[in-house]
């Protein structure tokens, strides 16, 4: 909770709101900011809100209209305004950030150290860090970090780490973290490395703390170091860090000079990108898409998955259509084509969502692939056993209370073609993730149109296979 100082502000305090729900005890304070922001109360508010937490502030923003949020904004000092901006969500930083505040920042960032300067870029959403970088021409420290490519680890690393020789004394080495206190915030690992720069070892602060202080760092480093270049994938960074349970990751040249470090900060953001960019995909849309997004990106994010869509479709009908006669002949079997469709579809979407679950956290191995399928098809044959079943009883109990010609056949052409759908489809989704992800391309593509237009396609063809050989032989 947070307050003014002076006299007419004291009543005016925000509480934290912890959920999507605004509370109702804000609205006095909403109501004041808005008055003073009309009124043009630059001064009053600023001394009001320099003083409460940038989160707070951050609510605040997000519940004001948007005209006045935009104001309010470019009205702040620079120090808690890139705080606040590092608190919002990507699509709320970008309906605030104008050419002005671009301006203001660059000039804010250009009088900053390189490494605090990169550390606040690596705050901001990628597209506004490149527009920042592009305004800082002479500033070769901090344009670097546009040499690395979107999403690797070069591009997010923190170059603020504590790094001794391996000749140094544990003493020594808390006596240079005590140093570094000011300038890194919070510091998990000490890295070691030998006189070159090059990265041999890793020291856990509680080890160093209880270390003597005349011992070496050589002796009491943990020499099985893990560590990921700058083009590695940010993906697989955070894969590796869940996987070895590490807090840091230490960044390395191809030669092994180490040159910085994914924060835990930093890992926390990777996962909730990653996780929203696999929903977008799973949903056919592409990863890059906002919700503040212009009509023409809407189209040019959507469009495409669109058209991939119904191609599918298309060939699904083209399938339907080349059995006009038996259709025609038996009009009963249209009645099941959306069953079919349906549970190819729910089929792969299943199996294809553990799949690229398995991909996303390093659960999936790839000694363990096999069995992995192995389940798969066998967990399929029993859900589309059971399935096809009772899609079958149905059928029995139906021809009871509507009239239907062979209706043993039909239950059996029915019940086996689910069977198969079910199991195909389901095998389809457990593999194609895995195939994209063995040559480079994101599992969670497999998700979206291309599983369900494949086994719609694919279940159709089954169906009419099963309906021709058992029910219309």
């Amino acid at each position: 909770m947070s307050s003014g100082t002076a006299s007419e502000l004291d009543p005016l305090t925000w509480t934290r709101e912890t959920s999507q729900e605004p509370l109702e005890a804000n609205d006095l304070a909403l109501k004041a900011v808005r008055d003073m922001i009309k009124a043009g109360k630059r001064n009053q508010i600023v001394e009001l809100l320099k003083r409460w937490d940038p989160i707070d502030v951050m609510q605040l923003l997000t519940r004001l209209r948007l005209k006045q949020a935009r104001k309010l904004f470019q009205w702040l000092p620079a120090n808690p305004s890139i705080k606040v901006v590092a608190e919002l969500r990507p699509e709320f930083r970008s309906l605030l950030m104008e050419e002005s505040t671009l301006d203001q920042f660059r000039d804010i960032l250009a009088g900053l150290d390189p490494e605090d300067a990169t550390e606040i870029l690596n705050e901001f959403p990628d597209d506004v860090a490149d527009e920042l970088i592009a305004r800082l021409p002479d500033v070769e420290d901090i344009a670097t970090r546009g040499t690395y490519a979107d999403d690797t680890a070069g591009r997010v690393m923190a170059r603020k780490f504590v790094a001794l020789r391996e000749d140094c004394t544990a003493g020594e080495a808390v006596e240079q973290m005590r140093n570094e206190a000011d300038r890194i915030r919070r510091i998990f690992t000490v890295y070691v490395t030998d006189a070159g720069g090059k990265l041999t070892g890793t020291v856990e602060v509680g080890k160093l703390l209880l270390a003597q202080h005349d011992v070496l760092l050589r002796d009491i480093m943990n020499r099985d170091v893990i560590a990921v270049s700058t083009d590695t994938d940010q993906e697989e960074v955070l894969r590796l860090a869940r996987k070895r349970d590490m807090r840091t990751v230490p960044v390395v040249t191809g030669e092994g000079y180490l040159i910085g470090r994914i924060t835990p900060k930093q890992l926390t953001r990777i996962a909730a990108d990653e996780a929203n960019e696999d929903m977008l995909l799973m949903s056919g849309v592409s990863g890059e898409a906002r919700s503040d997004d212009t009509v023409f990106r809407i189209v040019r994010g959507r469009l495409p998955w669109l058209l991939a869509g119904l191609v599918g479709a298309s060939v699904a009908a083209t399938v339907v259509g080349s059995y006009e006669d038996q259709l025609a002949e038996a009009a009963i079997l249209a009645a099941f084509i959306p069953v079919t469709m349906s549970m190819a579809g729910n089929a792969g979407l299943q199996a294809s969502a553990v799949a690229v679950q398995g991909i996303a956290t390093g659960a999936l191995w790839s000694g363990d692939i096999v069995f992995r399928l192995l389940k798969e098809f066998f967990a399929a044959l029993i859900n589309g056993a059971v399935a096809g079943t009772l899609l079958g009883i149905l059928v029995l109990v139906a021809s009871f209370i509507v009239p239907l010609e062979a209706p043993e056949r039909l239950a059996l052409a029915t019940s086996l073609s689910l069977l198969c759908v079910t199991t195909l489809a389901a095998m389809v989704g457990a593999t194609v993730p895995i195939i994209l992800d063995k040559v480079g391309i994101d599992p969670a593509m497999a998700i979206g149109v291309f599983i369900t237009s494949s086994n719609d396609v694919l279940g159709v063809l089954i169906f009419f296979l099963m309906a021709t050989s058992f029910y219309m032989a």
